[in-house]
């Protein structure tokens, strides 16, 4: 199996259950493959460079599934667009919408992750909630049941960080202890086992984690000392350890304690040190690692020599980073002209996209694209 997700798309350091504080306009954008209206543009088109989605400037968290994304405005509301056959959009059906709907009219939506066809979110009052498909209980809310429309697990506040994966889902609580549930077939879950649970599962007794990015069927997290691991599935090496071998617990990916944030795709991750290098490794069939090449690589690579990589996204085919500089780079497959550069090229080394330099956030689909611009 082969799912795509996406990680929440949030401001690097907002590590905290505050509502955010918007200073600035955010504009949408939306390109490539246009099928089951997941562009947000009220049609079914592919676009080759970025298109707006409508006028408003409120865009704030953007996170994508396989053909899906979900958003929060800066009022805290929420809001989805796409392919909804398992309820994913939270929008109480399973109807499709090639425009951004409303879902219910609760302002107070803080951060949220997708994947293929699964959604997290956290309130600003620290309650996590889930909807969409939960065939190995991927919504952690005790059964299998899919849900359209968004539902609480447990009656806890004190949830901070949240990550789907292709079936399997992730989250941190404001103590630093990390939890675990769904899908488990590779030890995805690290929680030394193989075993699925439909319900949160705290992963050994650590109280030191800080951030948490999910793959389809592994995972990465990062510790407040700087330090990352890694575990589940990794026969294309993409969980950086320098081997094929699956691991069903946390392993750390070498030793060095400058790590500041990661992305997990289907088989491939990239992640960003402290000095703003950027690192890939993994799946690299469609040149999706940004190293100029199609080689796999088992342990982090260095992609280029800048050191002003800012906000990272990445999906099975193609990645996307915004620098510091505001602009926005892009590489990997372009069948559907998800690259955004006018053309249907490949290219395995970072292309910048137009000449913007206000790009804040985005947000990949597995043909598509997603972003914020100020």
């Amino acid at each position: 199996m082969s799912y795509r997700y996406s990680n929440a798309i949030v401001d690097p350091g907002l590590n905290t259950l505050a509502p955010p504080s918007p200073q600035y306009l955010y504009n949408l954008y939306s390109w490539g493959q246009g099928s089951s209206g997941h562009l947000g543009l009220g049609n079914s088109t592919n676009y080759s460079s970025p298109v707006q989605v409508g006028s408003l400037t409120n865009w704030l968290i953007i996170s994508s599934g396989t053909i899906s994304t979900n958003a929060i405005k800066t009022d805290g509301t929420l809001w989805g667009w796409g392919n909804n056959t398992s309820g994913n959009l939270g929008t109480g059906n399973i109807s499709i919408y090639s425009s951004p709907v409303q879902i219910g009219a609760l302002t107070n939506w803080l951060k949220l992750s997708k994947n293929a066809t699964t959604t997290l979110a956290i309130k600003t009052d620290g309650t996590l909630w889930a909807w969409g498909n939960n065939y190995f209980g991927g919504l952690g809310l005790g059964n299998t049941t899919n849900y359209s429309s968004p539902k609480q697990i447990g009656a806890l506040t004190n949830w901070l960080n949240v990550a789907s994966g292709g079936y399997s889902s992730f989250a941190i609580k404001t103590d630093g202890t990390l939890w675990s549930w769904g899908y488990n077939g590779y030890g995805g879950l690290g929680l030394g086992n193989t075993t699925y649970y439909s319900s949160p599962k705290q992963i050994g007794a650590l109280t030191t984690w800080k951030n948490i990015y999910a793959g389809s069927y592994d995972a990465f997290a990062i510790k407040t000392d700087g330090t990352l691991w890694a575990w589940g599935y990794n026969a294309t090496g993409c969980l950086g350890l320098n081997n094929t071998t699956n691991y069903s617990s946390p392993k750390q990916v070498g030793a060095l304690t400058t790590w500041s944030s990661a992305f997990a795709a289907t088989n491939n991750t990239l992640a960003i040190k402290t000095d703003g290098t950027l690192w890939s490794w993994g799946y690299n069939v469609d040149g999706q690692l940004g190293l100029g090449n199609t080689t796999y690589f088992s342990s982090p690579k260095q992609v280029g020599s800048l050191t002003n990589w800012l906000n990272i996204a990445c999906s099975q085919y193609h990645t996307s980073v915004v620098k510091t500089d505001g602009t926005l780079w892009i590489w990997g497959k372009n069948n559907s002209g998800q690259l955004g550069l006018g053309n249907t090229t490949n290219y395995s080394s970072p292309k910048q996209v137009g000449s913007l330099t206000s790009w804040k956030n985005v947000a990949l689909g597995t043909f598509f694209s997603i972003a914020t611009s100020l």
